[in-house]
């Protein structure tokens, strides 16, 4: 009788989950309801979680963009990538951002920070006006970085941490 009960809540622990795959090994630290579906079945979600940090602003106006894009083509103009995933958030000391339900894959994040709230990166002779920064905190000097140098991969089943220092030139 026990050994029915236990399959009927792991079928129930699955279907809770969403869609799942069977674990693989991977360096980032698993959330705890990942963990409980691990216990329980055997499998974790599809997908992953990404927790944003931003470091450096200059002020607390405005809001913080961000874009994630596997596109190379779309990159750093990730907001004609119909695929990408973007948020915002109050900019403020203690800003942050989550994105859920990423698919695993390699990815390129692009920041800015928006002080006028008009919705656009503000530039003077293609310079920017307002705060910009990208994954693994590449140093800017004539243009965005590449592609390869801002890559930042998310696993099925992790979440990951990273912050994201912005730069002001103006």
């Amino acid at each position: 009788m026990i050994r029915p009960v236990a399959i009927a809540a792991a079928s129930l622990m699955v279907f809770l989950s969403g869609p799942a795959i069977a674990l693989e090994e991977s360096d980032a630290e698993p959330r705890a309801a990942d963990v409980a579906v691990k216990v329980v079945t055997g499998v974790v979600p599809l997908t992953g979680q990404l927790d944003v940090r931003f470091e450096g602003l200059r002020s607390k106006r405005g809001v913080l963009r961000a874009c994630l894009t596997q596109d190379r083509t779309h990159f750093p103009k990730c907001e004609k990538d119909p695929a990408a995933i973007t948020g915002s958030v109050a900019a403020g000391d203690h800003a942050q951002l989550l994105f859920s339900h990423v698919p695993p894959g390699d990815y390129a994040l692009l920041v800015f920070h928006d002080e006028n709230s008009n919705s656009r990166l503000d530039t003077m002779l293609g310079i920017p006006r307002e705060g910009v920064g990208f994954s693994r905190n590449p140093r800017i000097r004539f243009g965005a970085p590449g592609f390869d140098a801002v890559i930042l991969s998310v696993s099925p089943g992790a979440a990951r941490e990273t912050a994201v220092k912005l730069q002001y030139f103006l």
